[in-house]
């Protein structure tokens, strides 16, 4: 049997990058996955590959009122919820070239990044528990946190801000809902350079493209970029029930990056 055979699983930003990857994999172990997103015709396009079991439904994170419709959607489509991926997320330099470090960050910036990251794993937490506790279902959050929300990230203040509550709030849920006696459990995932859409403004284009590849890599002790698939592939531990007894637990994925100084061999 599929490892997450007739488990209804939703996760948020799921029409490319990591949170696609997610999906995918969820799909082919069994699970019926709602991919959400505000690119709609990017995660109607997924969906529609996918096919039976895959539905996708329009969501800004940061609206509440989106987030109820959702559960409540949910509820008379399928009866209960077992799994939510909080994976939807922004650095803040998508869009812009504004600093972010700590002394020229913009207030409007800095909200905007909490707002989508922060602000929109709480809501899914929040409504996510409440349908798991009318349904009497048993539950898996997984919160998309970051190698960022363990360490200082100068050059993007806000993003590495966001990450680490998001870390902290996992906690945070993870033992109310156990205080609740609700058979909910909230984990947090912690990747560092997995090569998706979100690196582009930083990697550049061209030559510089190239460096900037090579710089991030020499300073990994595995010598690349991570896959979306090694991360997808913890997200299913961590959403079946072979994971029963993790809770308010992060897992790292950064090919050793944090583990300590490293230094590479030295070439003859």
């Amino acid at each position: 049997m599929a490892r997450l055979q007739d488990k209804v699983i939703v996760i948020t930003g799921a029409a490319r990058g990591i949170g696609e990857g997610v999906a995918r994999t969820f799909h082919q172990e069994g699970a019926t996955v709602i991919l959400t997103d505000i690119l709609t015709d990017e995660g109607k396009a997924v969906v529609a590959e996918l096919g039976e079991r895959a539905h996708f439904y329009e969501l800004d994170v940061c609206q509440e009122k989106q987030w109820q419709d959702l559960m409540t959607w949910i509820e008379e489509k399928f009866g209960n919820l077992n799994g939510l991926v909080n994976n939807a997320g922004i650095t803040g330099l998508e869009t812009t070239s504004n600093p972010h470090d700590p002394e020229h960050a913009s207030l409007e910036d800095w909200r905007r990044v909490h707002e989508v990251n922060l602000d929109g794993t709480f809501l899914g937490c929040k409504y996510a528990i409440q349908l798991m506790r009318r349904t009497k279902s048993a539950g898996s959050i997984i919160n998309m946190s970051s190698r960022s929300g363990l360490v200082g990230i100068p050059a993007a203040a806000a993003y590495a801000s966001s990450k680490a509550a998001m870390r902290n709030h996992t906690k945070s849920v993870a033992l109310y809902c156990a205080q609740q006696e609700l058979p909910i459990r909230c984990n947090s995932v912690h990747p560092a350079a997995i090569m998706t859409h979100i690196w582009e403004p930083m990697l550049g284009t061209g030559e510089q493209r190239e460096r900037n590849i090579q710089k991030i890599v020499a300073d990994c002790p595995m010598h690349r970029f991570g896959e979306v698939s090694e991360v997808a592939a913890v997200c299913v531990l961590l959403a079946s029930d072979e994971a029963n007894y993790m809770n308010a637990s992060e897992i790292t994925i950064d090919g050793g990056v944090l583990a300590g100084s490293f230094s590479a061999a030295p070439t003859e």
